[in-house]
């Protein structure tokens, strides 16, 4: 009988127990939460997740980014207090603009989930100190078409969610990660005329799902790398920023991170750490050309679900801490980058010059990663599988190749002259925000004209295209 009672007791207190823990939980919950991180949202469920979030506070205002190719509205979330008012009224707003952006790959989803939550948590403390200094921009479900082809099929390499994700590419069969120059996807197009040029933000984040190297922490992350950007605003995010966010993220949020990368060679993990290219076709790098702050982030997918979904939370959380904290610091920096290309295009002198190619040089502190013992396993006709050993862990200390310079440069330019005007081409210009204007008088100047000797185009076509 002792033992009944005994058992009963236990039953009582575990089931108490599990009740408080979802009653502790901030409703209304994502899909994520909701199904003990089994499965990710679908479009249906961000959108009601959105709805209700509106029924709850005044402070959050749903816009139209854009209409994705298969006819899916996507949602760009305000956040502010008060709500703010794009257009020359925001010019006179003292408050830092913020955007967060998920799921540009739909089949890499924490960020999705993770944005969602934050919304929660900004709609459910508008008294936070985030909103007295900064205007939110969410938009958690960028590739909409996308998430919806969910299946447990596709990246089968990561560990969960177990009722699977979405894919890789748009409507279009287009990876919006490559499509920032070429505008080629209405998302991107609506992200130019719905977020960039309507909002202006100071700093933009860009949330993914990382393939690569094994190492404990589960959140990294890297800023704009291309150096033709404001070089005062890559080194401040590679010198202040980002280390501040990372102690932030493990002193208050007991999250473990680092810059992103791989291993440049497995086999002597000591030669380095690399993050992914300079080229402005990605997001955050091309955010770095308009003189604003970029943030790209990649979840670690041999960690669990729910620790990816809350490592990348606490990174989000981590952000918002540091810029309600600098806010005024970060908006001069950028006010300052500005004047200067002002200047550039105004009066471009001598010493100033465009890179047209890159090499690639370490940071001169050296990187700390936290990692395990590898070998590579050869595999007959494919390549070799990476093998770790969890239970032998070693601290890898290495360069960290981050900083990209000069290896072929040319004069700055006042300004480009188009001979034979495409429709298309200054149809795109103009999408980027660029000043285009017709002459309509006969003028002699002195000019550089490129002149095309041989053309090889790849035999394989990337993005729809044959590269050069």
């Amino acid at each position: 009988m002792k033992k009944r009672h005994f058992l009963k007791i236990f039953v009582g207190v575990l089931g108490i127990f599990l009740v408080g823990t979802l009653l502790a939980q901030e409703k209304p919950l994502t899909k994520a939460e909701a199904s003990g991180f089994k499965a990710t949202s679908r479009y249906r469920d961000v959108m009601d997740f959105i709805d209700q979030l509106q029924q709850l506070s005044p402070y959050l205002r749903v816009e139209k980014l854009a209409e994705s190719p298969e006819g899916r509205y996507v949602p760009l979330l305000v956040i502010g207090r008060p709500l703010p008012t794009p257009g020359p009224q925001l010019k006179n707003d003292l408050r830092l603009v913020v955007y967060f952006q998920a799921n540009i790959h739909a089949g890499e989803v924490e960020a999705k989930e993770a944005c969602l939550m934050l919304a929660r948590k900004l709609v459910l403390n508008p008294d936070s100190e985030y909103l007295k200094k900064l205007i939110i921009l969410i938009a958690p479900l960028f590739n909409a078409d996308g998430n919806e082809k969910i299946s447990p099929n596709n990246r089968r390499n990561q560990v969960g969610p177990e009722e699977g994700v979405g894919v890789r590419a748009n409507g279009l069969n287009l990876d919006l990660n490559r499509d920032a120059m070429k505008l080629e996807s209405p998302e991107l197009r609506g992200l130019l005329e719905n977020v960039l040029l309507r909002w202006d933000p100071a700093l933009v984040f860009d949330g993914h799902t990382h393939n690569g190297s094994y190492h404990e922490e589960p959140v990294t992350y890297i800023w704009q790398l291309n150096p033709n950007g404001d070089q005062s605003l890559i080194d401040y995010m590679s010198q202040q920023m980002m280390p501040s966010v990372g102690k932030i993220l493990e002193k208050k949020y007991q999250t473990l991170s680092i810059p992103h990368g791989d291993f440049m060679d497995i086999r002597q993990p000591e030669k380095g750490w690399r993050p992914l290219g300079p080229q402005p076709r990605y997001l955050t790098n091309y955010i770095g050309l308009r003189n604003r702050l970029a943030i790209l982030n990649e979840n670690y997918p041999y960690k669990d679900f729910q620790t990816r979904v809350k490592g990348c939370y606490h990174l989000l959380l981590a952000i918002l801490d540091y810029c309600q904290q600098h806010a005024e610091e970060m908006k001069q920096l950028i006010a300052q980058a500005e004047q200067r290309t002002v200047r550039l295009g105004m009066k471009p002198g001598p010493e100033d010059y465009f890179i047209v190619e890159y090499d690639v040089e370490p940071l001169p502190e050296k990187i700390k990663v936290r990692g395990y013992e590898m070998t590579l396993e050869k595999r007959p006709g494919k390549w070799p599988r990476v093998k770790i050993n969890e239970e032998k862990k070693i601290i890898y200390e290495m360069p960290f190749y981050a900083r990209y310079v000069a290896r072929r440069k040319v004069r700055y330019p006042w300004g480009y002259l188009i001979a034979y005007p495409d429709p298309e081409v200054l149809e795109n210009l103009l999408r980027h925000g660029l000043v285009v204007e017709r002459l309509t008088a006969e003028v002699t100047l002195e000019v550089e004209a490129f002149q095309i000797t041989s053309l090889k185009a790849a035999e394989r076509l990337y993005q729809g295209h044959h590269l050069n």
